[in-house]
């Protein structure tokens, strides 16, 4: 008995150094536009960040302001100067 043939995958009719890329296909003021969005994304991602950051410095003073002389003298331990 002959062995069967196995099929090979069809390939694209167009060739691979035809494709455009999306920035290619993309008209200008659309790529424009996205990477403004874009800007505007990283921008706003670091004003939180910012902010995330000076809020957790706010509680730790907050936590720090409203420690006992016992929790600091733990936390510190005899680090200060003696004056």
């Amino acid at each position: 008995m002959a062995k069967k043939k196995k099929q090979q995958p069809q390939t694209p009719s167009y060739e691979k150094k035809e494709q455009l890329s999306l920035k290619d296909q993309l008209g200008g003021d659309v790529l424009a536009k996205l990477q403004q969005a874009k800007q505007g994304l990283v921008e706003k991602e670091e004003q939180q960040a910012k902010a995330l950051a000076e809020q957790k410095k706010q509680e730790r003073k907050q936590r720090e302001k409203n420690m006992s002389f016992e929790e600091l003298l733990n936390t510190y331990g005899n680090q200060g100067s003696k004056y």
